[in-house]
């Protein structure tokens, strides 16, 4: 098991461009399962979660190949079964979406339980409510059977905006016949990848960017060239990153639509930013002070499905906050478990109050101090790993393969940008 050894204190500064989205990435791999045709995905992440995606698409026979370091061909010429591999899907969440494109396939699959972050509980409903009113019809037991022999087109408003279940429910309707809408679909950057994927294939989907889809079924797909989307959540990590810690870094490759609510946030945080084209520039030696909303009141910071801010950015959010002057309250509305990170912040000298398993009080700025640190899920090990970087003396953080997980080589990166950061253990 690999870990990270930091000598915290010293100021990043330069200029670094972040990894494609792992979150279009993923989607997209299972994608390629909708044509015997190649695809080629250019700026794709080397992630870990990445490679068990592969193994599975390998498993269910796929001929894939790196062509370059970030670009990858697949083939999947034949699906040899419609059983997924349940060692591959326990290592993976994202397992989860090989579903719609194996029922539009195959006509049904046999999926076994995901893995992924243990961060509260995340549930399938949307998903199967959603291929239900496809036409499938869905067995739930020790795993899942779903038989799409009858798939057709359908309305159907979602309980929630969610994104497994709204991608896994558009690649189910490329292929099926008729027309499909989806209304309260989900519509973050990386969905909207897809479906820019899945058109330059053949598929016929309008309303991209909103919450209401509509998708006329085509009888096959072909194959295409596919680039991957910067992941916005990494440009947010080393912007909350450079604000506390940095002496001047600059982020290219950023798509400014994707920052919108991100930005409102970090300058409620008192952070400083200044977007050009297609970069961003956070200045050095900042030290910002929250702004307060009227009359003096505490500010709040919440998620909520897209165009709101992000979950996966909440403990990036607050580990910020512990170096900011003034009181935040933060209020994670998606997941019960996400919080309890912050114990590992406390424990190294932040002030915070961890009031309910969805509500945090940050009072800053704090003066950290290197600890052993645990990385529990991805975002959670990443604001770890930025926490030890502010911290004073050295800090050891363990299973960093959660941090792999979405991150490409940050140590690598970090290293270059002169942080102190050592990968030992693999």
């Amino acid at each position: 098991m690999g870990r990270f050894i930091i000598e915290g204190g010293n100021r990043i500064s330069g200029t670094m461009t972040p990894s494609g989205n792992k979150n279009e990435a993923l989607p997209a791999l299972a994608a390629c399962l909708l044509t015997d045709q190649e695809v080629v995905l250019r700026n794709m992440p080397r992630l870990r979660d990445v490679e068990v995606m592969i193994e599975v698409l390998e498993s269910l026979g796929g001929e894939i190949r790196w062509l370059e370091h970030n670009v990858l061909s697949v083939r999947m010429k034949e699906v040899r079964t419609h059983r997924l591999d349940p060692e591959l899907c326990r290592r993976v969440r994202a397992s989860v979406l090989f579903s719609g494109p194996m029922t539009a396939r195959c006509r049904r699959v046999e999926l076994p339980p995901p893995g992924g972050d243990v961060i509260g509980r995340r549930r399938l409903d949307t998903l199967f409510d959603a291929l239900g009113a496809l036409g499938a019809e869905i067995s739930v037991g020790e795993h899942y059977q779903i038989d799409g022999s009858r798939l057709h087109g359908a309305e159907m408003f979602l309980d929630e905006a969610s994104v497994t279940g709204t991608e896994n429910v558009i690649m189910a309707a490329c292929l099926a016949p008729g027309h499909t809408e989806i209304l309260n679909a989900a519509c973050e950057p990386h969905v909207q990848g897809l479906c820019r994927m899945l058109n330059s294939m053949g598929a016929r989907i309008e309303g991209i960017g909103t919450n209401h889809l509509k998708i006329d079924g085509v009888d096959c797909l072909h194959g295409t060239t596919h680039s991957i989307g910067t992941d916005y959540l990494v440009v947010g990590s080393m912007i909350g990153l450079g604000a506390i810690m940095g002496a001047g870094l600059t982020i290219k490759g950023v798509n400014p639509c994707d920052m919108r609510k991100i930005r409102l946030v970090f300058e409620k945080m008192g952070i400083a930013m200044e977007f050009s084209g297609d970069q961003v520039f956070v200045p050095g030696f900042q030290e910002p002070e929250v702004k307060t909303d009227l009359h003096g009141a505490i500010p709040q910071i919440d998620d909520a499905p897209w165009p709101a801010f992000p979950t996966d950015l909440m403990s990036i959010a607050i580990v910020t906050a512990t170096q900011c002057r003034g009181t935040l309250l933060f209020f994670e509305k998606m997941f019960e478990g996400r919080m309890f990170f912050v114990d590992s912040l406390i424990a190294m000298g932040a002030s915070i109050i961890l009031c309910d398993p969805h509500r945090v009080v940050v009072v800053g700025p704090s003066r950290l101090y290197g600890t052993t640190l645990e990385s529990p899920d991805v975002r959670a090990g990443m604001a770890l790993l930025i926490a030890s970087l502010c911290a004073g003396g050295r800090s050891v953080i363990n299973n960093i393969r959660q941090i792999d997980r979405g991150y490409e080589r940050i140590d690598e990166t970090l290293r270059q940008l002169g942080a102190n950061i050592t990968r030992e253990g693999e």
